[in-house]
């Protein structure tokens, strides 16, 4: 990622970051609909060029996975750091809803990412593939803390379990903004996870 960005012929400071064009980016979905954003309709109010869009993303929909790979690698790292002795769906309802947790600064962001996922079918392919590797993350961890393979029946429950739950907790947390999504998944989580048996 570059450390700036051009100015636009105004004079008015570019925006320094993929998450500040990312929120501008979602601002204009939101209040235009994401088929009736184009690229150049970004770029003009953040106030860069096209080809500084272009540095930050592939897609106008890439906007919005912006900071999945830190949530992802979130994800992994806590997990990583559960107590060896801690069960599995306890871990799991503990860390996956830290993993997603944002700041209060960040909550209108991740708000308005979780309407338009669950809202625009052209999101929701983009979707799919980030969704894939939270399952799979949660999956092999149940898989090695059973000492089994990712093929075990229980890990892959629990990695479908994962997946569902944070689906559910978005879905939920869009109509009901006032709650947190932290808490929200978490009871979804323990609702939806298999525990040892």
């Amino acid at each position: 990622m570059p450390s700036s960005v051009d100015r636009d012929r105004g004079g008015r400071p570019a925006l320094t970051s993929a998450h500040e064009l990312a929120e501008v980016a979602q601002t204009l979905f939101l209040a235009r609909g994401f088929e009736n954003v184009s690229v150049d309709d970004i770029a003009a109010a953040a106030g860069v060029s096209r080809r500084t869009f272009f540095r930050y993303f592939g897609t106008k929909a890439d906007v919005l996975w912006v900071e999945s790979p830190a949530e992802l690698a979130r994800f992994r790292a806590l997990l990583a750091a559960a107590p060896a002795d801690e069960r599995y769906d306890a871990v799991l309802c503990r860390v996956a809803p830290e993993a997603l947790h944002h700041s209060p600064a960040e909550r209108t962001w991740a708000l308005r990412r979780a309407q338009l996922i669950l809202t625009v079918p052209a999101v929701q392919g983009k979707a799919a593939a980030r969704h894939q590797e939270w399952r799979r993350i949660a999956t092999e961890f149940v898989a090695t803390r059973r000492g089994t393979g990712p093929d075990d029946l229980v890990a892959i429950g629990a990695g479908h379990a994962v997946l569902a739950a944070t689906l559910a907790a978005h879905e939920y947390w869009v109509t009901h903004p006032a709650e947190e999504l932290r808490d929200i998944m978490a009871r979804l989580l323990r609702m939806l996870i298999p525990r040892p048996g």
